[in-house]
């Protein structure tokens, strides 16, 4: 840990920030995620205020202003993002989660209980005398039964695993 200490507004400009934004973006848009939804992931990681407004964003990370709005709304929909009102201001702003992983690891798990239903549907409609696809169709119900159940033992582990080093790092 640096004992370095900069002024907010010398943060925004830093290019430390600028290449973490962009090394984070490509490492998840190899991951599938949309590169722009990890700039903005990635901006508000290392924003150091409290919340951060829409045409901050936009200027920030010289993007359109609907962009930013598609991105923001994904976000927010997966959970890593809130959006934070502001009395009298019509602006959007937003915050990161503190622990956007954990969130992850959440919205992964409601994405599964979404595709074992998907299957089930699927199996109480299919016609009879289809059994190759019965039988995909089955498996593919039962590994989303299975990685949910294992996943909220990951969740569980995770958690307990981040609040014992944060109560390290506060001794």
């Amino acid at each position: 840990m640096s004992d370095e200490r900069i002024s907010d507004d010398a943060w925004e400009e830093d290019p430390r920030r600028a290449d973490f934004v962009e090394q984070f973006a490509l490492i998840r848009e190899l991951a599938g995620s949309p590169r722009m939804e990890a700039r903005v992931l990635g901006y508000l990681m290392v924003s150091n205020k409290r919340y951060v407004a829409s045409g901050e964003l936009a200027r920030a990370l010289s993007a359109s202003a609907g962009s930013i709005s598609s991105a923001t709304r994904r976000l927010i929909d997966l959970g890593y993002v809130a959006r934070h009102p502001v009395p009298g201001d019509r602006s959007h702003y937003f915050k990161v989660e503190d622990d956007i992983w954990g969130e992850f690891l959440a919205s992964e798990q409601r994405s599964f209980g979404k595709q074992r239903q998907l299957f089930e549907d699927m199996l109480a409609v299919l016609p009879d005398g289809m059994p190759g696809p019965r039988k995909r169709l089955r498996n593919a119900r039962n590994y989303f039964e299975w990685l949910a159940s294992y996943h909220r033992k990951m969740l569980e582990d995770w958690r307990e695993h981040r609040d014992k080093l944060e109560a390290e790092d506060s001794e």
